[in-house]
């Protein structure tokens, strides 16, 4: 039987040096939350959950998130970290996920990862997984943690370091993925000139 992968979306910012919040940012054609919905539900997620904080209301009336489970960070301000710890203890807690053996992550503001990428680091789900795309041999996004990983990075992510700390000290699959996608985020309007 396959494995049961989860996405989650990372989209609770306000997007200070943006202006705005990131995820409804508009981007060839779609808002920035959209498509990274999409990219994870191409990658075989489901389901896919989408952590909102700032905004999060307007977010849920305006974007098209498909059939994806809206989450809301209530720590939002604290950075990255609370809201991979909110959508791995969401999937931790809820009988409805407890066949979920991985999880794909993927911070909103990334418009360059592809389904392509997404599907490459997919094909190692498993309950002890750990891996991540990478570019040029650099760990990038998404990122797959398995379930028996979820209570070490959910204790191990702070501010907006998300799982940072704790991959640093375990073995990771790196999963080369520059032939299919760009690694840069979009931290103000200028950059999205980069994709």
């Amino acid at each position: 039987m396959p494995e049961r992968m989860a996405g989650v979306v990372l989209a609770a910012g306000e997007g200070r040096r943006f202006g705005m919040p990131k995820a409804l940012v508009r981007h060839h054609g779609s808002l920035l939350v959209e498509r990274a919905v999409s990219v994870l539900r191409a990658a075989g997620c489901e389901p896919v959950l989408v952590v909102l904080g700032a905004a999060a209301e307007r977010i849920a009336e305006t974007a098209e998130l498909a059939d994806s489970v809206p989450v809301t960070n209530p720590d939002w301000r604290s950075g990255m970290g609370s809201s991979l710890r909110t959508g791995l203890a969401t999937l931790r807690d809820s009988e409805h996920y407890s066949d979920v053996t991985s999880a794909l992550i993927l911070p909103v503001d990334m418009p360059g990862i592809t389904e392509f990428a997404a599907r490459r680091v997919s094909e190692y789900a498993a309950p002890d997984a750990l891996a991540a795309a990478s570019y040029h041999g650099e760990r990038g996004h998404p990122v797959l943690l398995g379930r028996l990983h979820w209570d070490g990075v959910h204790d191990a992510a702070r501010g907006d370091r998300g799982a940072r700390d704790y991959l640093r000290s375990r073995e990771v699959t790196l999963v080369a993925c520059e032939d299919v996608a760009e690694t840069f985020d979009i931290d103000r309007p200028e950059d999205l000139n980069g994709g």
